[in-house]
């Protein structure tokens, strides 16, 4: 693809949606260059189309674009988007129709995040392993706690890289003390036969974490957002505070697990509810539990964790895909 060939990249959440307008970079600038860009709050649209719609008429540039491609979580099945925490249904063929497109492709949207994680500047990233910031070649597992929890491994392969997807937020919530074990033991008496780890750790999680501790100690629960959680855990709040802290602990030992599973070399938690409460990762048992894995503790300890902190993240990745897919098509 030439430069100055452009294309709409979104990155679709539960809460936000971002959009670009994007082309590919050319000699001495980044893989890809974002023209434009626009967060939107999902539930004030009444679907994708409308927010894409929007962007588009916004911007005089993008007249006479027929081409996007999307990163969101979920998989499609039958042309519908499959994931439980959008706040509408997307169909690609409506989406297509409604919006004149030539082209419209759809990936995971931590596929997506792999494929930018590759593009980032360090400088962009924060290291939670002091001391450990160089990994071993191998794959790169890129993992992020939001509306739900995310992950996906780079694997590099003959010259190039190749990403697997996962739904790891749908795996079975593994309790690591007692305190936790007393929180899974509360949901499941209130009718959850399967826990997925995404009921914990996730921007919703944390406010089910609150709810739980809050529950297990005999208190009402007063805070019902994320933010004011994490504002209160601030000001000293025990229950908030263990929330929190508790938050940061399962992280580190599911990342630690999927490292395992992964056999990766490095990791990335891109963005989500993360950078809300890194001030409190030192102060956790983030990386202890991360290394908590028997005799795995050896090979964990020379894992580099860095937290991105770029809100373009899933704009970039969906555009690298992308970019990457055409090469891959025409042999470029």
């Amino acid at each position: 693809m030439q430069p100055e060939t452009r294309f709409i990249a979104a990155d679709v959440g539960g809460t936000h949606t971002r959009v670009g307008l994007v082309r590919a970079g050319g000699a001495g600038e980044s893989a890809v260059v974002v023209l434009a860009h626009r967060k939107y709050v999902c539930a004030d649209y009444p679907s994708l189309a409308a927010i894409l719609s929007d962007f588009m008429s916004g911007n005089a540039a993008c007249a006479g674009i027929d081409r996007v491609a999307i990163a969101s979580a979920g998989v499609v099945l039958d042309d519908v988007v499959i994931n439980a925490n959008l706040p509408w249904r997307i169909s690609l063929v409506e989406l297509r129709t409604d919006l004149r497109l030539s082209e419209l492709h759809f990936i995971n949207d931590f596929q997506a995040a792999a494929h930018a994680a590759q593009c980032m500047d360090p400088a962009d990233s924060l290291l939670l392993t002091p001391g450990v910031s160089a990994g071993a070649r191998g794959p790169v597992l890129v993992v992020g706690p939001g509306t739900g929890l995310g992950a996906a491994v780079r694997i590099p392969h003959r010259g190039g890289t190749v990403v697997l997807p996962t739904e790891a937020g749908h795996t079975a919530f593994a309790p690591g003390n007692a305190r936790e074990v007393a929180i899974l033991q509360w949901v499941r008496e209130r009718g959850m036969t399967h826990v997925p780890t995404e009921r914990f750790v996730s921007g919703p999680g944390l406010v089910n974490l609150y709810d739980a501790i809050c529950a297990i100690d005999g208190l009402e629960p007063a805070l019902r957002a994320p933010a004011a959680i994490t504002e209160a855990a601030r000001r000293g709040d025990a229950s908030a505070r263990e929330a929190v802290l508790t938050f940061c602990a399962l992280l580190g030992s599911v990342i630690g697990d999927l490292v395992i599973v992964s056999s990766a070399k490095a990791v990335f938690i891109a963005g989500g509810i993360l950078p809300q409460l890194k001030d409190f990762l030192p102060h956790s048992a983030f990386h202890a539990r991360l290394l908590d894995k028997g005799v795995m503790h050896a090979a964990l300890e020379r894992v580099p964790v860095r937290l991105i902190e770029n809100e373009r993240l899933g704009v970039i990745g969906a555009a690298s895909w992308y970019l990457e897919h055409l090469s891959q098509e025409y042999g470029a």
